[in-house]
């Protein structure tokens, strides 16, 4: 390599980004009418820019559920509506970096088959007859690429697709782009050698999260109607809460993950699922309904055969708070955010009792000695092919020493032994439905400083069902100032130090709720019945 020459690495991920920018061609704007790189919220941009027509901007505003109405009852085509998401992401990937890959023609293509269909027989094809699905960047897609941030899975196409994609294909969805991710996705922000950093559109200054976070930043820029992300230790909840948008992290087992790509192959002792990304709470419940109504055990064996099953909605909930997880404190937006939550619930005849963070850390530091059991290995062998960098955000991988069998067994009894003190804790509060907690310490924070998984990690080793919903709260720089209190200890000084308050003023604040193990239709109904409550 001469001195002026790009290494291997970085030559092959400007080739992907200029291929990627070059298949939006005819879907964004003139340079010269986006906005400046110091307008920071860049989501009133589409109504403003005078790019888009008036019909696309309904559309790209409403629900997936009114969308599915409109279609089927022939208001819209769904060819309409996939262009005018096609052309909203498009803007969004030019704005918040957020797209990985495009599949425009094919979808255009596919959107014009369900119109026929529907003309011709009166019929929709399935229960998503239409609706634009976005999907996150691990999902495989026959004959595109899922790098999930690595450079040498640069220009290597799927051969084969993810069973979620033929599941989504199969109901009438309408597959258009898949979504950025942090690299491995095993970092809490969305950042990766071959495409860098998604930011946030509601503040491009702060992080959208990770590692879902080129989905949460395009549903939250109206780029999507829906996405379907994955979480093994919030990445699902993570960005949605940065981005003010609703999602379901399931119990393993109740949405198929079959062929889907990751950078820890083989890693089974903490399970990844995947789960839906929307801005409404109903367009949240009607995809989770759609994809396990489907039968997805019949496909994928890790899928349990439990049928979607309505619940009856209680209107007296028995909930325990978390106010903090004894590592790091949340700061002061989300500390107002769950006390005047907790008020309003308290108000609308709850039953509220204090939840202590008894096993937390113990869970957090077994999720991360999970994570690095192969000594840093697989991500390794992935980057070396091309000599690609470690990112910075992921150093505790390369310190990581590889446990031995025996070592990695002791490491699942312990699991074990602390679901079932944490199972036996929650059948001791008597008649306890769910645990009210931060789904972070942030409304958000500035990018490159995300640094606590606590508050969700802990229930990745649990597995248990949660939703992460925006509470109504949204961060105020004169509410919401320091307290000056003295730090749990480093990881929250941390926290702490990092915040600033002007930074994240007026971001939505997000809330999780946590169910047992496998009531997902329980924790959604809940969900429900608090924001009635708010």
């Amino acid at each position: 390599m001469s001195g002026k020459e790009k290494p291997q690495w970085e030559q092959i991920s400007a080739a992907k980004r200029k291929a990627l920018l070059a298949s939006l061609e005819g879907l964004i704007p003139d340079p010269d009418i986006l906005p400046p790189d110091s307008q920071l919220d860049v989501t009133s941009f589409p109504a403003s820019s005078g790019w888009f027509k008036e019909r696309e901007l309904e559309i790209t505003a409403a629900s997936a559920s009114l969308i599915l109405t409109n279609i089927k009852g022939r208001t819209w085509s769904a060819e309409e509506v996939t262009r005018a998401f096609c052309k909203r992401a498009g803007l969004a990937h030019v704005l918040v970096n957020c797209l990985s890959e495009t599949l425009f023609d094919e979808a255009i293509a596919t959107a014009k088959s369900l119109d026929s269909h529907l003309n011709s027989t009166g019929e929709t094809v399935g229960p998503l007859h239409g609706l634009p699905i976005s999907l996150k960047d691990n999902f495989n897609i026959i004959g595109k690429d899922s790098t999930v941030g690595f450079v040498s899975w640069v220009n290597d196409p799927a051969k084969y697709n993810s069973n979620i994609v033929d599941l989504l294909r199969d109901a009438g969805a309408v597959l258009y782009v898949k979504t950025n991710v942090p690299t491995a996705m095993m970092i809490p922000e969305t950042v990766n050698n071959v495409f860098g950093r998604t930011v946030n559109p509601l503040n491009r200054s702060l992080t959208s999260g990770g590692s879902s976070g080129g989905e949460s930043a395009l549903v939250a820029f109206g780029g999507s109607p829906l996405g379907v992300g994955t979480d093994i230790g919030g990445s699902l909840r993570i960005p949605a809460a940065c981005t003010g948008i609703f999602t379901l992290r399931p119990s393993f087992g109740r949405f198929p993950t079959l062929r889907a790509r990751t950078g820890l192959a083989g890693q089974e002792a903490v399970n990844s699922v995947n789960g839906p990304m929307g801005r409404t709470l109903e367009d949240i419940v009607l995809l989770s309904k759609v994809i396990v109504n489907s039968e997805p055990w019949h496909k994928d064996p890790k899928c349990l055969p439990i049928p979607w099953h309505p619940v009856e909605a209680k209107t007296k909930l028995k909930l325990g708070v978390l106010w903090d997880d004894g590592m790091a404190k949340p700061t002061p937006p989300v500390q107002r955010a769950l006390k005047e939550t907790v008020e309003k619930l308290k108000k609308a005849g709850h039953d509220i009792v204090d939840w202590a963070p008894d096993g937390h850390a113990q869970a957090l530091g077994i999720l991360g000695r999970m994570f690095v059991a192969d000594g840093g290995k697989s991500i390794r062998k992935i980057l070396e092919p091309v000599n690609e960098p470690w990112r910075p955000e992921m150093e505790y991988y390369t310190k990581a020493q590889e446990l031995g069998v025996y070592d990695m067994w002791q490491l699942q009894l312990e699991r074990s032994e602390l679901c079932k003190q944490y199972l036996d804790r929650w059948h001791a509060c008597d008649g306890l439905d769910a645990i009210l907690a931060p789904t972070t310490p942030y409304a958000s924070v500035e990018n490159g400083k995300f640094k606590h998984v606590g508050y969700t990690g802990v229930y990745n080793i649990l597995d248990y069902s949660a939703v992460s919903f925006p509470c109504g709260v949204t961060a105020d720089k004169d509410l919401d100032q320091s307290t000056g209190e003295e730090p749990l200890g480093d990881m929250d000084a941390e926290v702490q130090n990092n915040y600033d308050a002007a930074n994240v003023h007026g971001m939505p604040v997000s809330l999780q709720l946590i169910a047992k193990r496998l009531e997902e239709e329980k924790v959604l109904s809940m969900t429900e019945t608090i924001l009635k409550a708010l």
